[in-house]
């Protein structure tokens, strides 16, 4: 391993716990993103400032690297077609990342693909959906995501009402699709190799901040049959394996109250959905990434323990260095695992950290996960 470099594009969180994952094997990373102040840098073989949305950064941070991944999705694939052209492996594959980082196309390819999504239109922006409400070829309630950029919540609007149509609609290009008749949201992360094997993590179901839209608690097991499961997992392997790619891919999920599962977007990288695989499965996310994209055999994926997950949001009304209130007595509760990412700055509702509560059942679990919700407050010096 002494000269093999591992590149990653991003130095968020996702990057720190893949550096973490790789310090077990010694596997040298070496991280790139805007500033050596960001949770990866600390935990990287070397890590460089530059922006993985310009050319000649990516281009050229590639070129020092033997494999490159990504931990957003984000970047520039101008760059990394090129550097695949000039024999530098890059996972999850370029032309299919141009498709995921695309809304529109992105739907587009589960239409071909006879993958089961829900029906969608896309518009060029907000007037032009304005126009098609009045025409009457748009029917309100509707959601509104904007075709590219897109993260935690941002770039989405939920439109229900002739007041949201004036107030809330994105002034881009977006995929626009009915809002769907919801029971559960689901999320399923796949990994695959180039040698084609693929493993499944189990299901999981998602609770959302209906402030933030992003996720609150993420439940493994999720609560639903063995026969949802199965067709779950069944989707999951499916739709990584019509982009063939090698890395992990989240695959996002909605279970309608007819019982119907829709493919709701999906994820090329580590994802907010698999965070608790590091202490309640076999095989973290974070590792199987590692093994995927370095074509090793995929880790075992079964579950250890049932587990709650909660997103450490900072606080309303806070902006500025951060301060963790409740820490001691967080760490007290029995069952709970903290990550912290390493944000020096908070800000409301923005991703400071998880916790994932280990138990006999998720019931128990999501009492003591709202415990740390509560106690733990995420605010400024």
């Amino acid at each position: 391993m002494t000269n093999f470099k591992l590149g990653i594009l991003g130095g968020g969180q996702l990057g720190k716990m893949l550096a973490l994952a790789a310090g077990n094997w010694d596997l040298p990373i070496w991280s790139m993103d805007t500033s050596s102040s960001f949770p990866a840098a600390p935990f990287s073989t070397k890590f460089i400032e530059g922006d993985f949305k310009n050319y000649d950064d990516v281009y050229n941070f590639g070129k020092q690297v033997d494999i490159l991944t990504i931990e957003i999705e984000h970047v520039n694939t101008d760059a990394l077609l090129q550097l695949e052209k000039e024999g530098v492996k890059v996972h999850p594959s370029p032309t299919k990342l141009n498709i995921i980082k695309d809304k529109g196309l992105q739907k587009q390819f589960y239409v071909e693909q006879n993958l089961p999504t829900s029906e969608f239109t896309l518009y060029a922006g907000a007037e032009e959906m304005r126009a098609a409400v009045k025409e009457g070829t748009l029917k309100l309630p509707f959601v509104q995501k904007s075709r590219g950029g897109g993260y935690d919540g941002k770039g989405v609007a939920v439109i229900k009402n002739e007041q949201d149509l004036a107030e809330k609609l994105l002034p881009v290009p977006s995929m626009v699709e009915p809002l769907v008749d919801i029971d559960k949201e689901l999320a399923v992360v796949v990994a695959r190799n180039e040698n084609g094997e693929v493993r499944a993590f189990p299901t999981v179901e998602m609770e959302f901040n209906q402030v933030a839209n992003l996720v609150e608690y993420l439940i493994c097991p999720a609560n639903i049959s063995q026969k949802i499961e199965e067709q779950a997992l069944e989707i999951a392997m499916k739709t990584i394996a019509a982009y063939d790619i090698c890395g992990l891919l989240a695959v996002e999920l909605f279970l309608t109250k007819s019982g119907e599962i829709l493919i709701n977007e999906v994820a090329p990288r580590p994802h907010n959905s698999g965070h608790h695989t590091i202490d309640s499965c076999y095989t973290s996310q974070f590792q199987q990434h590692l093994r995927a994209v370095m074509n090793w055999p995929l880790g075992e994926t079964k579950m250890k323990t049932p587990s709650v997950m909660v997103n450490l949001l900072g606080a309303d009304g806070y902006t500025g260095e951060a301060y963790y209130e409740g820490l001691s007595e967080v760490m007290a509760l029995s069952g709970v695992n903290l990550h912290l990412y390493g944000k020096t700055l908070t800000k409301p509702y923005r991703k400071m950290g998880h916790a994932t509560i280990l138990g006999e059942d998720t019931v128990q679990a999501k009492i003591v996960a709202k415990e740390v919700q509560k106690r733990l407050i995420i605010k400024t010096v």
